[in-house]
């Protein structure tokens, strides 16, 4: 058993920012990654950080501008938390050397772009990469820390939890954790747990997350007993590169943000028609017209065109696309860019305080994985970045208020029952049948039938999983797909509650948006006694 102060799954820019701050306060961390420090979500991240930098630009416009995406659904109170905290956020990037693009002329001394749904320029970025340049930065810091202890390939396998081990009275004290090296479950123990996994995005078939976005956090959670919310807004991108060697390429909203426009294969915009915001209308909005125009016309793409713009601004502000694209025999500066939408991010995940505090006495869940209520029924671009630094500070707060606490001795990872797989197509095979079948019927647009398809298969798959997980050893991929399940059943069972049309859950069964807006929180059957340990928390959806 390894012994820490504090246990951080995930290491994108939550898990990091948290490390940091609680490492620099003198805890003993362990921060476990599935498979490299920079390999997760937020290094992907092209446009940047939102905050209010500007003298022109306010707080109330900024949280004005995320309620408005949010369609009635963002907590205000959580939304103009994270508002009011952004410029902080910033500044404590800026002091850690994130290099954003300078811009000498501005008073701030940095070049700000806007992004669809914002009312103003509020956008600190470096390039069109700006996820890869703060997650450089932190990751040669968090190497560098005595007091951060580096796991990389291991990949959590489930939260240990007082009521699982017969300790009613413990709340989250660590986790079981795959060794993907050698093969091997070791123990982690922690009176603190956090949970900064990213998000759900290959529970579909096309997303721009990368391969490590499989609902781990979410799933583990709500196994231990956690609430979630809002599972059924899975905001899909609306341009992603359309193109058989690019995968999950995403072109950044700002590219629309500075003057790209949207056009069929003819050439004519369609976005004015749809909304009167056009190319700068929040992302539900321009997915579901890429979404409807595609079906109507019968197009494999739409096109994205800023070739109207000097060659030269374009690979200044873009160097990133205009050389992955030029790699693929497209130059941006004289050709469109084939675009289609793809699963980009989980608005919804484990329902947390201002604290990042779950259900469940020292477990805390932050950035994708979380539900803070921030983003609603529609995340504004370029609040997620921000999300997970302004949470990432508030709980280490609260974590470093806890004071030192003793751990008990825990159980170990128990394989006496198990042997070795005898077919392990039957997890590709799963894995493949779930992607396809949410995509087809969970996706942009649904329906009551297609959710209720959606459903059945996902029952069928969970018993065909729980009984292999039951009886032979564990693997990454049998872990990925347990989680990704049981991830796509919270979305249909949220999505199957929602009886109106609202932000990114658009249902053809009941197109208008209802009066009263509410959240979907699911609650899991979590009150267990002792002889009721090994009930299955997956039926409980």
């Amino acid at each position: 058993m390894q012994t820490f102060d504090v246990l951080v799954l995930g290491s994108g820019l939550a898990g990091q920012a948290l490390s940091l701050r609680l490492a620099e306060a003198g805890r003993q961390v362990a921060l476990i990654t599935k498979l490299k420090l920079e390999d997760s979500a937020s290094s992907w991240a092209q446009g940047g950080v939102a905050a209010v930098l500007d003298d022109e630009d306010s707080i109330e416009a900024h949280l004005r501008d995320t309620l408005v995406a949010g369609a009635g659904l963002c907590d205000t109170d959580a939304s103009r938390f994270v508002v009011e905290n952004g410029r902080r956020a910033i500044e404590w990037l800026i002091a850690r050397g994130v290099p954003f693009t300078r811009d000498e002329g501005s008073a701030l001394g940095y070049h700000l772009t806007r992004e669809g749904g914002h009312s103003h320029r509020r956008i600190v970025h470096a390039a069109d990469a700006t996820g890869s340049a703060i997650q450089m930065t932190l990751t040669q810091q968090v190497k560098a820390h005595p007091n951060i202890h580096i796991f990389e390939r291991h990949l959590a396998v489930d939260l240990i939890v007082g009521w699982k081990i017969g300790r009613p009275d413990l709340g989250c004290a660590g986790a079981y954790v795959l060794d993907l090296d050698d093969e091997r479950v070791d123990t982690f123990s922690a009176p603190v747990v956090a949970l900064a996994t990213g998000g759900a995005g290959k529970v579909y078939l096309y997303t721009t997350n990368p391969d490590t976005a499989t609902g781990d956090g979410i799933a583990m959670a709500w196994r231990a007993g956690c609430r979630v919310g809002n599972m059924e807004f899975i905001q899909f991108h609306p341009t992603c590169l359309y193109h058989p060697h690019a995968k999950s390429f995403l072109i950044t909203e700002a590219m629309r943000g500075e003057g790209g426009l949207l056009r069929l294969p003819d050439g004519e915009r369609f976005m004015p028609e749809h909304d009167e915001r056009a190319e700068l209308a929040p992302r539900d909005v321009v997915a579901r017209a890429i979404d409807y125009e595609m079906k109507k016309r019968g197009l494999d793409c739409v096109y994205l065109d800023v070739s109207h713009k000097p060659a030269d601004f374009l690979i200044s502000h873009f160097p990133n696309i205009h050389a992955r694209c030029l790699e693929l025999g497209i130059d941006i500066t004289r050709q469109p860019i084939p675009v289609v939408p793809a699963a980009h991010y989980t608005c919804g995940g484990v329902r947390v305080d201002h604290r990042a505090r779950t259900d469940v006495d020292g477990l805390y869940a932050l950035g994708e994985t979380s539900y803070t209520g921030l983003h609603g029924a529609n995340r504004l671009a370029s609040n997620s970045l921000l999300e997970c630094l302004v949470y990432a500070e508030a709980a280490a707060q609260d974590i470093l208020a806890r004071g030192p606490q003793a751990q008990p001795a825990l159980p170990a990872w128990d394989e006496s029952r198990v042997t070795d797989a005898d077919e392990e197509v039957v997890i590709a095979h799963n894995w493949d049948e779930l992607r396809r079948f949410m995509w087809d019927y969970v996706g942009i647009v649904r329906t009551n039938k297609r959710l209720e398809r959606a459903l059945h298969r996902i029952r069928l798959l969970e018993r065909e999983i729980d009984e292999y997980y039951a009886n032979f050893r564990i693997s990454n991929d049998l872990i990925e797909l347990r989680n990704l399940v049981l991830t796509a059943h919270l979305i249909v069972r949220s999505a199957m509650q929602r009886h109106e049309s609202r932000g990114l859950h658009f249902s053809r069964d009941y197109p208008e948006t209802s009066a009263t807006a509410m959240p979907t929180i699911l609650r899991p059957r979590r009150t267990r006694q002792p002889e009721d340990l090994h009930a299955p928390l997956a039926a409980d959806v």
